[in-house]
């Protein structure tokens, strides 16, 4: 059980180490071990909180729904199908200090397609459908198991729908990512910190979901620390 009071505490620290540049890894073991936090409180932490100045590069790069229309899109499949999942399911989620919304569950290697999985990709092109981006490709990690009927899935959906663009399963999207020429839908921040145009694909339906009161409108977001946020914001 997550104690917000500690965390907030513990965050507050972590940000402060951060922000006068110590190492990420070292700030989190000496913060950790100063709250005695467990390896899920840490892993959250590690999910969510930034150094100022890092958060706030990262939501310079964030676009909106409506500047995705008429430009290229590439989607990081399994990182935004996953975190979707995870509101469906009601699993927790959290608000970064960057204002991306991330699962943490942790569930990327032992991912397998399920019903949820479906739904998350009808959300994700019914919104796509609104977006109006020219070209959709969609990146599944090939070594996740059955990443290529994901793709499939995804690229006959997508011809379904009259979206142009295509569903790979690749070695390892990142490669491509890194080099896109247009905006790239993801939360990692690996990816994030080296591309020029990020769409929080996964977060905006999830809001939307909340705002309407969807499918998984019970389940909510971690509270976000020091700020406590009960609710995605707007």
């Amino acid at each position: 059980m997550i104690e917000t009071e500690t965390l907030r505490e513990a965050a507050k620290d972590f940000r402060y180490l951060l922000d006068r540049r110590y190492p990420r890894k070292q700030a989190l073991e000496l913060v950790g071990n100063r709250y005695q936090l467990s390896a899920d409180e840490r892993h959250l932490l590690h999910r969510a909180v930034f150094s100022r100045e890092e958060a706030l590069l990262r939501r310079k790069k964030r676009v909106s729904l409506r500047k995705l229309r008429d430009r290229l899109l590439a989607i990081d499949g399994h990182n935004v199908i996953i975190t979707i999942e995870a509101y469906l399911e009601g699993r927790p989620l959290i608000l970064g200090d960057d204002g991306f919304i991330r699962d943490i569950s942790g569930r990327s290697r032992n991912f397998r397609p399920s019903k949820r999985t479906t739904e998350a990709l009808r959300l994700i092109l019914d919104l796509l459908r609104r977006a109006k981006p020219s070209q959709i490709l969609f990146l599944f990690d090939g070594p996740i198991s059955r990443s290529g009927e994901l793709a499939r899935e995804a690229r006959e959906r997508m011809e379904k729908e009259s979206l142009p663009g295509e569903a790979l399963a690749v070695p390892v999207p990142e490669r491509i990512l890194l080099g896109f020429h247009g905006v790239v839908a993801t939360s990692d921040t690996a990816i994030i910190d080296r591309c020029e145009e990020i769409f929080d694909l996964a977060g905006w339906i999830i809001r939307g979901e909340r705002k309407r009161g969807g499918t998984a409108a019970r389940s909510g977001l971690c509270p976000n620390t020091p700020k406590a946020l009960t609710t995605p914001e707007g």
